[in-house]
Formats: C-alpha cells, structure tokens, sequence
C-alpha cells in the first residue's frame, strides 16, 4: 500500500471518529434524583384523602377503595410484613400501608401507572414493582382460606 493511500485511510478513520466523537454526547450525572412533587408524599399524595375520608366519611372511603375500612386494616395486618421494605440510608421505603392504598387504587380504578402516580405521589416505576408485589402478597395470603376452588 503506498504511504498516500495509507495517508487517506488514516485520515478517513479520523474523521469518521471525529464526526462520531460530537456526535455522542457525554453523560451528564443527574442533578436530580427524584422529582421535588415526588418526595413529599403527604402534601402531594392520596394519604391526607384516605386519612380523611377514613375518619369522617367511611362511605366514601368504601366508594374509592371498594373495601371498608375494618377490612383494609385486616388486609393490612396480614399482608404489611411480606410488603414491608427496609429504609436506607438514601431514602425511606414507601409503607406498607401506602403500597396496599396505591393496589386497591389501582385495582378499584383501572388507572394506568403513568396517572396513578399523581394521586399516589408514587414514580410509576415504583408502582410498577409495587402492584404486582402486593397482588402477589394478597394472593398468598387469601389463597388458603378464601380463594379456594372448587370443582363440580
């Protein structure tokens, strides 16, 4: 190969890796991890409602959930250790009491995850372990004593 074939072809490569070099931009780190709305669940999200609706309104609460209030704390009880997660030293886990409000939502509404998020103050990727984590809990839980199939 002659020295000016070799010359171009150098300088081939370097433009291809030139143009590609501005083409990818570098990583910037994030400067923001969560967004502010997020973080402050009981400002933002449906616990005041609940909470409200709980003490003064039991009807509504039943209306919005689609389960009483004696139920839900009896669902609760038997699920809030399996969905119970450990706070880390960057951030606090979302309670369980929080997680099984944001399934019965989802299950009594049939909202998707991107519209759940605002009600719940929950980031729908959050939700989208929470949901199915809980409906999984429930499900072995209730599954011995209420879920039983019979087959005539």
């Amino acid at each position: 190969m002659s020295s000016l074939r070799r010359k171009k072809q150098l300088l081939g490569y370097a433009a291809v890796y030139y143009i590609h070099m501005n083409m990818v931009k570098a990583r910037s780190p994030r400067s923001i991890w969560m967004k502010s709305w997020l973080s402050d669940k009981t400002k933002f999200g449906h616990l005041p409602l609940i909470s409200e609706l709980r003490n003064n309104n039991p009807e509504d609460f039943k209306n919005y959930l689609r389960i009483d209030g004696t139920t839900f704390d009896f669902l609760l009880d038997l699920i809030g250790p399996l969905i119970q997660k450990e706070d880390t030293i960057m951030r606090e886990s979302i309670p369980p009491e929080q997680r099984l409000l944001a399934t019965l939502t989802f299950l009594a509404t049939g909202m998707s995850y991107q519209r759940l998020k605002f009600s719940t103050a929950i980031s729908a990727s959050s939700l989208c372990e929470i949901i199915p984590e809980t409906c999984d809990a429930i499900f072995k839980v209730l599954k011995k004593d209420y879920l039983t199939v019979s087959i005539v």
